[in-house]
């Protein structure tokens, strides 16, 4: 016999319960290292992009397998998060500044080597940087989810840029600046439509407050 009152007891069992129900997910998970190669990848992407004064066909064909493995790892890090559990306050931070390290470095190099106009650099970073911002301005009423125009605005992005950073001629040449052009329509016209929600948002959140004061 016991001398723990049964109530107790069953309250202990009740937290051990709630306690093996917590689970603690560590920081060294498949998701986070990919967002940390990710960032590494951004450094050894802008040496090799600017190697031998940035016009070597074989350094840019470096630069451009860098900034693909960086571009996969986009696309895999948060869905593994999402589908294992393995969100981290760690990867909520670092995936969207690795994301946009790693186009605007390819951007401003591009950019700097006269290869891609420097106003469809600032366009892009501005709606991309803005954007962010933004959802952290809106965050405490909700968060806005990832559009098809968002997925496809990324996917159009990594491709043309990927396109300027080989040293193509001819027809790919011309076909890389038809790819830019849709990249930069998509990033223009998602860009209005997120601040859109952003603003529907906020004024619903601010209502709600409000409501809840009266």
């Amino acid at each position: 016999m016991t001398d723990i009152p049964a109530s107790a007891a069953g309250g202990g069992a009740m937290a051990q319960r709630k306690t093996a129900a917590v689970r603690t997910v560590s920081l060294w998970n498949i998701a986070n290292i990919l967002t940390m190669v990710r960032l590494l990848l951004v450094p050894a992407f802008v040496i090799l992009m600017l190697a031998d004064g940035g016009h070597d066909p074989a350094w840019r064909a470096f630069a451009w397998a860098a900034f693909s493995i960086a571009m996969i790892t986009d696309l895999f890090d948060g869905e593994l998060a999402r589908r294992y559990d393995l969100v981290t306050d760690f990867g909520k931070i670092a995936d969207p500044i690795a994301d946009k390290a790693i186009m605007g470095a390819a951007l401003i190099c591009l950019s700097a080597l006269s290869d891609l106009p420097w106003w469809v650099t600032g366009v892009i970073l501005f709606r991309e940087i803005g954007i962010t911002l933004m959802r952290f301005w809106v965050i405490r009423h909700g968060v806005i989810p990832a559009s098809r125009g968002g997925k496809m605005k990324t996917l159009t992005q990594g491709v043309a840029v990927g396109m300027y950073i080989l040293a193509l001629t001819g027809p790919l040449a011309t076909l890389r600046w038809w790819v830019m052009a849709a990249a930069v329509v998509l990033t223009v016209g998602t860009g209005l439509d997120y601040v859109r929600q952003a603003l529907v948002l906020r004024r619903g959140g601010l209502a709600v407050e409000r409501a809840d004061e009266r």
